[in-house]
């Protein structure tokens, strides 16, 4: 047959493998398909001409045409009036009735008050207009195809609930509620048992029918909670409300839901008493119940309540936290009216840690094991509701729970931080408490509770603190020394004696100790006594720096032959001390005897190589000497001995600065820069040396290459003060300060802002943030705050002279 009849594809077979030798100039030169059809037959219609009808040009000839005759009808009844039943059309009557009916309409619309405003409600008009849903047919033939299926669906299976909902919604988004209503109401008949139908049901109708309807549901499904809690809903009346919650508990008497919602609604105590105590009867091992009940009790008969409610449910570790709770609430208050004895009240409450402690190992006993970070949960839980000795009662209970031993010290630590981040200082100090008496001779632990005191306790919390720590841990010095210093901030300078008194028995040869000691003294006026204890420090404890701080007590008390003779004998015993080096030539230049100065750093930088403040200080002598030549060079042979050092690079900028003018700052800037490419203080430096409309952009390069360094953030600050941007130069201080608050001259810079541009809030805030960080670095504050004249002042004052001194 295939023989006979082959397939197209088989005749053209050989055709299309001959295909494969066809050039592309032969394929390009194939006419197009549509030319050869009809090609010689066809002809442009646009070029073709028809002949005009005549009809077309008699009416073109007659459109500007006037009759002159009139037709027989018009000859018989007179011209143009034409007749209609015998009467005749008066078009201003109409015109008339026309307007009357509008006015009408429009009186009905109108206010009878005000005559000007309409009674429409706009915003129901609004409203109705949003509720038309315009639907497209594609929309349409959707909602179509789905009420076939849901009718198909309903109609096989009339028993399936979910299946007659979906019906009536299907019907209530086509807009068709009355559809949807008769649907859902077939729903109930099918599937009476079934409480979502009703409910569907209830929705779809008005308040008053949704009754009736949840009426007859509760006959079908009277043990459906939410259905009567739906028929409660629709009241409005609080009385109405009662009845059918009250109607509902006795057919699901055991329900807590329905328990708790009929309760809420009592406004007296003493109904929701008998009502609790009812429930309890009912559902003995409803916890919330429980504790409820007890919160409305008196103390003597909560404690009843509670003791029942740990026989009825012993598995309950809410149970034992609400009665550790009472027991601290029947302690009373610390302080204030009705306040217990001290002795007595610490009594009372150590039958929280019993209760607690007791309530742990009964909770065991009946195999419920909470997990230890549950355990911290409810304590934070009892913090936050004002109960801090339950909280604390939990944690000792708890706290060393499912942990190594090994590893007990940092995963406490690790729970101080975490309740700190989250603001729970009470379960913080808690743990502090607990490991501290674990590890009492742990000086990290006390250092870090007597932060906590300090930041978020009281002056007397800190102290007693503190006073633990000293006598579990005597030989660490900063604690000794934080005693003192608190004692002394306090205005007690007999205290602060006292404690480093006893410092210096547990250690003797401590330098920190002893120059706490001389400070004291010096801040207090007792010269003579700090003169003596720098004396016995220099014999007994013999450091470097009890040596330096000796030359610096007798300069700053104008003794400087005294202060000489001190600094010599200190370098004879430690020769490579930078700073003696550098207080020498300080000394000396204060004598005016430079030459000897200049001996002095050369023999410094000789002796310390290393030392750049040293070789600062030598090439600024040159350069007051007007040398300024040999200040460079002194520069440069430190930049020699100290390669890639910003602090020699920035002064070098300087002295070129103040010698040999910016063209010369700015050459020595780069080089600095390329062999510094992260330096932060190089960097805020090179933002001045631009033009102003380009400092923005150089501000944001230094940002890059130097990852946010402060000194960098504060001159970013300035460019925003220079250019009138008030709060970003604010925002822009606050970040340098928070970035590195040792630096004063950042806090400097800040302070003359708000000093020219600020508010007095602002200059109190600024100086109380300066105060509480404590700066100590930063050129310009060294320079400020170690000056002789400025010995003794604090930092507030120090603070004004420094921004005075900011260039």
């Amino acid at each position: 047959m295939r023989a006979e009849r082959p397939k197209l594809q088989t005749q053209f077979a050989d055709l299309k493998r001959g295909l494969s030798e066809v050039t592309d100039s032969e394929w390009e030169n194939l006419p197009e398909v549509g030319n050869l059809t009809g090609k010689k037959r066809k002809k442009d219609l646009r070029e073709r001409t028809y002949a005009v009808p005549d009809s077309i040009i008699a009416a073109d000839r007659d459109r500007g045409a006037l009759e002159s005759t009139l037709d027989e009808k018009q000859q018989l009844h007179g011209g143009f009036v034409t007749p209609a039943d015998g009467t005749l059309t008066n078009l201003v009557e109409i015109g008339q009735a026309r307007d009357n009916l509008l006015s009408l309409k429009l009186d009905q619309i109108s206010d009878s008050v005000a005559g000007s405003s309409s009674t429409i409600d706009p915003k129901g008009y609004l409203t109705d207009l949003n509720s038309v849903v315009l639907k497209s047919e594609a929309e349409i033939g959707d909602i179509k195809r789905a009420r076939m299926l849901f009718d198909s669906l309903v109609k096989s299976n009339p028993k399936h609930a979910p299946g007659w909902i979906a019906a009536a919604a299907v019907e209530e988004h086509a807009g068709r509620i009355v559809a949807a209503r008769k649907t859902i109401k077939m729903g109930c008949e099918h599937c009476p048992k079934s409480e979502d139908v009703w409910l569907e049901a209830a929705r779809l109708h008005n308040n008053d029918d949704a009754k009736v309807i949840l009426a007859n549901a509760v006959q079908h499904v009277s043990q459906s909670v939410k259905i009567w809690l739906t028929a409660a809903d629709l009241e409005h009346e609080l009385k109405a409300k009662k009845r059918v919650l009250r109607k509902a508990l006795e057919h699901i008497p055991n329900s807590v839901i329905l328990w708790k919602k009929t309760i809420s609604l009592e406004t007296e105590p003493a109904d929701a008493l008998i009502l609790l105590s009812r429930a309890v009867e009912v559902l003995p091992h409803s916890v919330e119940l429980w504790l409820a009940l007890a919160r409305l009790e008196t103390p003597e008969r909560a404690k009843k309540v509670l003791n029942k409610a740990r026989r009825a449910v012993p598995t309950s570790h809410e149970i034992w936290i609400a009665a550790s709770r009472l027991v601290e609430q029947g302690a009373g208050p610390a302080e204030g009216e009705g306040a217990k004895p001290k002795a007595e009240r610490e009594k009372e409450l150590e039958l929280v840690d019993v209760t607690m402690e007791m309530g742990v190992k009964e909770l065991r006993k009946h195999q419920v094991m909470l997990t230890r970070d549950q355990w911290l949960n409810e304590a934070e839980k009892c913090e936050a509701e004002g109960s801090l000795r339950t909280c604390e009662a939990i944690i000792k209970a708890t706290v060393a729970m499912d942990i190594e031993e090994e590893d007990r010290e940092s995963t406490w630590v690790d729970d101080v931080e975490s309740a700190l981040g989250r603001g729970r200082i009470g379960t913080a100090r808690a743990i502090l408490s607990y490991a501290l008496r674990v590890f009492p001779d742990k000086r990290s632990l006390w250092r870090r509770a007597a932060d906590l005191e300090k930041t978020h306790g009281t002056r007397e919390s800190l102290e007693a603190i503190l006073a633990q720590a000293v006598k579990y841990c005597p030989q660490a010095e900063v604690l000794w020394l934080m005693a003192a210093k608190e004692k002394w901030v306090a205005g007690d300078v007999g205290g602060a004696r006292d404690i480093l008194e006893q410092a210096f028995v547990a250690n003797p040869e401590s330098e920190q100790i002893w120059l706490a000691a001389v400070k004291l003294e010096a801040e207090n006026g007792e010269y003579a006594v700090a003169r003596e204890l720098l004396a016995r420090a220099r014999k007994v404890a013999d450091t470097e720096r009890i040596w330096m701080k000796s030359a610096v007590f007798e300069r700053q008390q104008g003794q400087l032959q005294q202060a000489l003779t001190t600094i010599n004998a200190g370098l004879a015993k430690y020769p490579s001390f930078a700073k003696l080096h550098m207080m020498k030539g300080q000394v000396l230049t204060e004598a005016g005897d430079i030459s000897a100065a200049r001996a002095a750093y050369a023999a410094g930088v000789k002796a310390c190589p290393k030392s750049v403040p040293l070789w600062v200080l030598a090439s600024r002598l040159e350069e007051k000497d007007n040398k300024a030549i040999k200040a460079r060079a002194l520069l440069e042979k430190a930049r020699l001995l100290n390669p890639k050092d910003e602090t020699l690079w920035a002064e070098s900028v300087y002295v070129e600065e103040r010698n040999g003018g910016t063209a010369q700052a700015k050459a020595v800037l780069a080089r600095g820069l390329q062999e510094c490419p992260k330096s932060g203080l190089l960097y805020s430096i090179s933002i001045w040396y631009e033009p102003r409309p380009a400092r923005k952009a150089r501000a944001v390069d230094a940002l890059k290459k130097t990852q946010d360094d402060p000194r960098v953030i504060c001159a970013v600050a300035r460019v925003f003060w220079a250019d009138g941007s008030i709060e970003k130069a604010r925002q822009w201080f606050g970040r340098a300060t928070t970035a590195n608050g040792d630096n004063g001259d950042i806090w400097g810079w800040w302070w003359r802002f708000e000093k020219e541009q600020g508010t007095k809030e602002h200059q109190d805030a600024v100086l109380a943030k300066c105060v509480a960080a404590e700066p100590h670095h930063g050129p310009v504050w060294q320079s400020v705050a170690k000056d002789t004249s400025n010995a003794g002042r604090s930092i507030a004052q120090i603070l004004e002279l420094v921004a005075i001194s900011l260039k």
